[in-house]
């Protein structure tokens, strides 16, 4: 019979390191809502909060919305930034993109994800219309 394997409890998250994580969370999404804003989107909405999930930004690119979703990952342990956005978040970007487009004019739109593995412009990758056809 093999061994009983116990698995380590995750170090608990102190104030400090929470507050550290969502301040370069926040650099992050500031990062990238001028660096697409460089690239010709206009912001309409940041953080776009319902009971289904958040949306990091919405833009507009000429007659389409653009909700972009940011991930920072300093550590690709598991993945990468890329690999951190599976069926279920998309669940969450799409009931929330749902939410903020109800009584809006039907628009096209589309979900990006701006990827950094740095708070810097030279490290951003942009994927555009990253869960279409």
């Amino acid at each position: 019979m093999p061994p009983n394997r116990i698995r380590p409890r995750a170090a608990k998250t102190t104030i400090a390191e929470h507050a550290a994580r969502r301040a370069s969370g926040r650099a992050a999404e500031d990062l990238a809502a001028r660096y697409l804003q460089a690239h010709g989107l206009q912001l309409l909405a940041r953080n776009v909060r319902c009971r289904a999930g958040e949306i990091d930004l919405v833009l507009r690119e000429r007659e389409q919305i653009v909700f972009v979703e940011v991930r920072l990952r300093r550590n690709a342990r598991y993945g990468g930034a890329a690999y951190s956005i599976d069926y279920r978040k998309q669940a969450k970007l799409l009931a929330t993109a749902r939410y903020w487009l109800r009584g809006r004019i039907e628009q096209a739109c589309r979900f990006d994800v701006v990827l950094m593995d740095a708070a810097q412009e030279d490290r951003i990758q942009w994927i555009r219309n990253a869960f279409g056809e």
